[in-house]
């Protein structure tokens, strides 16, 4: 089957033949339609980009395995695969920080030059996203899932509470308690980082 085949495939669809048919590759065509998003995500809600290298797979490995048991509502898998990347970011935030502690005390590697301007890039991205998120921190993480997928990865309310299984009427609630709080930091404090500088590009 060639590619505009597969485009012609709705997630849906995808997700079906995956399921049933125990079809590799249409499994496949779902990890390159949504595996940058997922990738993103993760480091949205890391500030780490091997840590979301690593979530990514973590993802797909969990979509693969629970594939006959999860029912889409709605035609797109990617609100069930942010909210499982929410999951995975939240089990995955204590030895996180137990890396980068670990990481401080050894000494930094040697860039090779050819690939040092990129590294300084990252580490940058990574700097401005951990100062985000150190702004959030205050958050109770329900707020901060809804926050993550609502104004970082851009789900609609309804993507929103089916990714979360909760309804439209909490997404609503607990976003608009989260963008009051960090409206109460901002007026307290000069914002340190802003997120569209480390917002990825797909």
């Amino acid at each position: 089957m060639t590619i505009t085949d597969w485009a012609e495939f709705s997630d849906g669809d995808l997700w079906s033949r995956a399921a049933r048919r125990h079809d590799g590759e249409a499994f496949g065509q779902l990890f390159e339609r949504h595996a940058n998003a997922v990738y993103a995500h993760c480091f949205r809600r890391t500030g780490s980009w091997s840590a979301a290298e690593d979530l990514t797979s973590v993802v797909f490995l969990e979509a693969w395995r629970k594939r006959r048991d999860v029912q889409l509502a709605g035609d797109s898998v990617l609100p069930w695969l942010l909210a499982v990347a929410n999951n995975a970011t939240r089990n995955a935030e204590r030895s996180i920080r137990r890396h980068q502690r670990l990481l401080t005390k050894l000494p930094g590697p040697e860039m090779v030059p050819d690939l040092a301007e990129d590294a300084a890039k990252r580490a940058d991205e990574e700097q401005a996203m951990r100062l985000i998120l150190a702004e959030i921190a205050s958050l109770a993480e329900p707020e901060r899932a809804v926050l993550a997928l609502c104004d970082w990865a851009g789900l609609s309310y309804a993507e929103a509470a089916v990714a979360l299984r909760i309804p439209v009427g909490t997404v609503r609630s607990r976003l608009a308690r989260a963008r009051q709080r960090l409206r109460e930091l901002a007026a307290h404090a000069q914002p340190i980082a802003t997120f569209s500088s480390v917002n990825p590009k797909d």
